[in-house]
């Protein structure tokens, strides 16, 4: 594992921190076993940073039950993250803050985080609530190590931000098809001259290691064999003096141990014109199908009216990266098309709760109609109908 240095504190922090959103899961839930032979097999291997959110559903709590159990809270470092959405008033700030420390069974966060700037407005907000004297008393006794925010917002925004506070680290959405989204390039570069700068969606939600059309992939397995795409998306990061670390959300072992194979080789500068080039051959592939620049986070859901968002958009992309008849069966299976259950995009009644949570700001509503017109033909519902008859009935004839 290679690591770099938290220059504001020496901390040595691995290139490789996991990312605690999207832990295993089985009917719904964190897989315990999995999570936990996950957690400690990347300890062994170096890993030192853990990254969660309150938004995270049972990350926190899972996170801090193995590092506790198991002993090893004092080998690694936490981050996690202030709901700034969720706020009344400034008594939250201890409200959740407590409940935080309870859910990771420790008595201190090393890097705590505001979730989710967007833009000035907010930050100033917090600050008309006390929030500098709330993060200095933390500091002064020790609950809270080193302090940042995470970001979605403009890149105009973003400079104005760690311009105007003295930040300790920062969490941005970066990857070889994000150069300048939100901060992008420019934001990375500013910030990474004040303090460490972390990296989420490195592989876009899985989309740059799984998702990409097939002429990307062999563009790729062209220039190294060896090397799979998500390989060649973490190293393009790695390559970049300015990123300290990159978080991916490893959700079983072959993941993690391909990941940490990698970490083990990164170096800023290890990238040449050759490389640089099968990016670029990529970046045209990737930009000539893929459509909606979801990552499936889910902070859109749940929708009111049921509708399976992230799962609508990625069938949708898939329609067109991986062929139309693939595309469809994924919407298939996304959309409960065999169960009076409907996550269709056609139940939108354009509330607009979605795009208020969406970090990536995207048209969600718009985009739906999209899906809709191209996933749901005239007669797609019909068939729908007569497929559940058909079901029901044989469920009737198995249980007679």
């Amino acid at each position: 594992m290679q690591y770099r240095i938290d220059k504001r504190t020496g901390n040595r922090l691995s290139v490789l921190g996991f990312g605690c959103m999207r832990f295993p899961k089985t009917l719904g839930m964190v897989d315990q076993k999995k999570t936990e032979e996950l957690i400690l097999r990347s300890i062994e291997g170096g890993v030192n940073l853990f990254d969660t959110a309150w938004f995270y559903p049972g990350s926190e709590e899972t996170l801090g039950s193995i590092l506790h159990r198991n002993k090893v809270r004092e080998k690694c470092f936490i981050s996690t993250k202030l709901p700034t959405v969720m706020l009344k008033n400034p008594s939250d700030f201890d409200k959740f803050f407590d409940q935080q420390l309870v859910r990771l069974r420790t008595g201190y966060i090393d890097y705590y985080l505001m979730h989710m700037l967007t833009d000035m407005d907010q930050w100033n907000k917090l600050k008309s609530w006390g929030i500098e004297k709330w993060i200095e008393a933390k500091k002064k006794s020790g609950q809270v190590r080193q302090i940042g925010f995470s970001f979605h917002g403009m890149r105009e925004e973003f400079l104005k931000i760690i311009d105007d506070y003295d930040w300790e680290i920062c969490l941005i959405q970066y990857n070889y098809s994000d150069v300048n989204y939100q901060a992008g390039i420019t934001g990375l570069r500013a910030a990474a001259e004040k303090m460490p700068v972390m990296i989420m969606e490195p592989l876009l939600g899985g989309k740059l290691a799984t998702g990409l059309p097939k002429s990307a992939v062999e563009i790729f397995k062209k220039a190294n064999p060896d090397l799979s795409p998500a390989g060649w998306a973490l190293n393009w990061l790695w390559n970049q003096q300015e990123v300290t670390l990159l978080l991916s959300g490893m959700g079983n072992m072959a993941q993690l141990e391909e990941n940490m194979k990698c970490a083990d080789k990164a170096a800023a500068g290890m990238l040449g014109e050759a490389e640089e080039a099968v990016f670029e051959k990529v970046l045209e592939q990737v930009n000539r199908v893929y459509k909606i620049r979801c990552t499936g986070c889910n902070y859109c859901m749940p929708c009111p009216r049921g509708v399976n968002i992230p799962g609508c958009f990625a069938a949708y992309n898939a329609s067109y990266s991986m062929g139309y008849p693939a595309g469809m069966q994924q919407f298939i299976f996304s959309t409960g098309f065999i169960s009076e259950r409907s996550g269709s995009p056609h139940l939108c009644v354009n509330c607009g709760k979605c795009e208020k949570h969406c970090p990536q700001n995207l048209p969600i509503m718009k985009e739906l109609g999209n899906v809709r017109r191209r996933m749901e033909p005239f007669w797609f519902r019909f068939v729908g109908v007569i497929a559940r008859a058909v079901m029901g009935r044989s469920r009737k004839k198995k249980n007679a």
